[in-house]
């Protein structure tokens, strides 16, 4: 007896960096048929990793909805979900949180391609600093903006460490229905007790050239200080002109705290401590702790892999999001159900 096949969900991704939501939209069971990425790194590692999705190497502004649709194989209306994090800096907290900065147009790129190809849902995901203080008037705008498009838009903080991630990390989750749906918006409850940095690394196998880099700090002027610190310390408080607050030490039985896309040299004060040695994470380390799989593939120096990991939306918390999509909004797992019965 032939078995007939399950129609999978389908999604485009921009600002697809080297493919963290990418991964969480294919455990959720979606089929991706377009991601657009501009950084030269983030696409070929994307294409080692998901070799057989089309990508638009380029500038989004650049990209019609015209093109984008005949890239993806669909028409107007057909795609279910438009996924995108346009770039946070200007937004976010450890940043001067401009008005105008000009990071901060991106999002408009992203609700133009929404406004053309009109998909039946759309992810947006951003810091938490877009919702504090004098920014939160950026965040409303680009909530009128995406409603504009059509779209029943609601936006929620949500902590990574809740979704099966082994990471503190709060972000900010827009979720539009178009309105002809007549399905309001909605997220994921939160699923999981937090992840253990000690679970999470259980068995991890570090490569020797990464620990080699992480343990060049022991020879810079710093590392007396960090040798002083204890688990849940920032490296400011240890500085004489207070800087160097994006170091942290993490806990053992803790989650992680975030890991942020910037780490320089070894020997700078950014990234994040081993709760137990005198080093900073490791590359293996730090995809435990963002729910990245072992063998997913990396290239470049080390700075370089870590920024991949350190701006990707953690592949489990996307696995959530897409899933209650897939399930809550466009009903595919109500369909599936009855075809069986």
């Amino acid at each position: 007896m032939r078995v007939p096949m399950v129609k999978k969900p389908t999604v485009i991704s921009t600002f697809a960096g080297c493919g963290g939501s990418s991964f969480g939209y294919k455990l959720a069971g979606f089929k991706e048929l377009l991601a657009v990425e501009y950084d030269d790194n983030a696409v070929q590692t994307f294409k080692l990793n998901f070799p057989g999705i089309p990508v638009y190497h380029g500038d989004i502004a650049k990209l019609t909805g015209s093109e984008c649709m005949k890239l993806a194989g669909i028409k107007k209306g057909q795609l279910d979900v438009f996924d995108g994090s346009p770039p946070c800096q200007g937004f976010s907290t450890a940043g001067k949180r401009k008005w105008d900065d000009p990071r901060n147009s991106l999002f408009k790129e992203y609700s133009r391609l929404i406004n053309e190809l009109q998909p039946k849902v759309f992810v947006m995901e951003n810091v938490t600093g877009m919702v504090k203080g004098v920014m939160k008037q950026a965040y409303l705008l680009i909530i009128k903006t995406l409603r504009e498009c059509g779209y029943d838009a609601k936006g929620e903080v949500m902590n990574a460490m809740y979704y099966n991630v082994p990471q503190a990390r709060q972000r900010v989750i827009i979720i539009g229905v178009r309105n002809d749906l007549e399905i309001k918006s909605s997220h994921p409850k939160p699923q999981t007790k937090p992840i253990s940095v000690r679970q999470a690394l259980s068995g991890v196998n570090n490569l020797k050239w990464e620990l080699d880099w992480t343990n060049h700090i022991k020879n810079s002027i710093i590392y007396p200080r960090i040798c002083k610190m204890k688990p849940g310390d920032n490296y400011s408080d240890f500085s004489p002109n207070g800087s160097g607050f994006t170091l942290t030490r993490n806990w053992l039985n803790k989650s992680s705290s975030t890991i942020t896309k910037t780490v320089n040299h070894s020997a700078s004060s950014d990234g994040t401590l081993h709760p137990i040695e005198n080093r900073k994470h490791t590359i293996s380390e730090i995809k435990r702790l963002s729910s990245f799989p072992d063998d997913f593939k990396l290239i470049g120096d080390f700075k370089e892999q870590w920024a991949r990991i350190g701006n990707s939306v953690p592949p489990n918390l996307m696995k959530a999001i897409a899933e209650h999509i897939k399930i809550n909004i466009l009903n595919y797992g109500k369909k599936e159900n009855q075809t069986a019965a």
